[in-house]
């Protein structure tokens, strides 16, 4: 099954730190799924929804 993955907006054009994530596609009990983009043949990791809210939160903080 494939997806659309979309590149996390923190991640830096030289393909370090790459994160990416696929909107809509649901993993098991509702899970997003997140992979590295530097090898994408790697599974991707599977995080719940409040985890993965919690995650992106941080991040936003982070930024200011």
């Amino acid at each position: 099954m494939s997806a659309t993955w979309i590149r996390s907006s923190y991640s830096d054009g030289q393909g370090g730190n790459c994160v990416e994530w696929a909107p809509g596609r649901v993993c098991g009990g509702g899970a997003v799924p997140v992979r590295d983009s530097k090898d994408t043949t790697r599974a991707a990791l599977a995080f719940s929804p409040a985890a993965w809210a919690a995650f992106v939160e941080d991040m936003k903080r982070d930024e200011r």
